[in-house]
């Protein structure tokens, strides 16, 4: 599955623009050689909570290799999943660094960084298969945790292909809000964007408290 990921050139569009970022790198990123490939998911295997993102970051994710890693949402996302007990530290630097996640896999709708982090509609739809691959390998009820609308609809996507009846209406973006579909419970949250966590729309204690209720969802699953 993940060398399925990495060697994918399915949106010439994103191939582009993941490679020009790599060869145009901003002052402080000179040095570094980029990853500029697709993303594969981090984490647990075995997870029962499956966290999905938007895309990587052109001098993020594209660059280190890793979901998230890199930039400012990923040092807040981590900081969030680091105080809930979903890893094992508070920073994820460079893969290598012994930095893990614990229950949880982290994903994204997206695999490619896109030009001003908005794939289109065909690039989703592109990227979804894997997606859907990673969450049939996960048990039957495990959590979703949406990072942001785009990434909830996603989510929704992927259920339906796989046969799951949403309720109607049909579920819309909320922070905060718990959606239950078959077997499993969506959560949504704000994406820990810059405009949203520079702006305080998005804070730690609510991130954290999504993945609080992540885990309460798990041990409810468990009785």
């Amino acid at each position: 599955m993940e060398r399925q990921v990495v060697s994918c050139r399915r949106c010439p569009r994103l191939v582009s623009w993941r490679e020009l970022s790599a060869r145009n790198p901003p002052k402080r990123f000179m040095k570094e050689t980029y990853w500029a490939r697709p993303l594969p998911a981090l984490g647990d295997p075995r997870a029962k909570v499956l966290i999905v993102g938007l895309a990587p970051a052109a001098h993020g994710g594209n660059r280190t290799g890793r979901m998230f890693t890199g930039d400012e949402s990923g040092r807040f996302l981590f900081g969030a999943l680091h105080a809930t007990g979903f890893a094992n530290r508070a920073e994820s630097l460079h893969p290598g660094d012994g930095f893990e996640l614990r229950g949880a896999l982290l994903s994204a709708a997206c695999r490619c960084a896109p030009p001003a982090n908005r794939p289109t509609p065909q690039e989703f739809d592109n990227c979804r298969g894997y997606l859907a691959a990673e969450l049939a390998l996960l048990p039957a009820d495990t959590i979703l945790v949406a990072l942001g609308a785009l990434a909830f609809d996603a989510c929704l996507r992927v259920l339906v292909e796989r046969g799951e009846q949403i309720p109607g209406p049909r579920p819309r973006f909320a922070h905060g809000a718990r959606y239950q579909i078959g077997r499993h419970v969506v959560l949504t949250t704000y994406h820990p964007s810059q405009q949203n966590t520079f702006t305080g729309k998005l804070t730690q204690g609510m991130l954290r408290e999504v993945f609080r209720r992540a885990r309460r969802e798990v041990l409810k699953s468990d009785e």
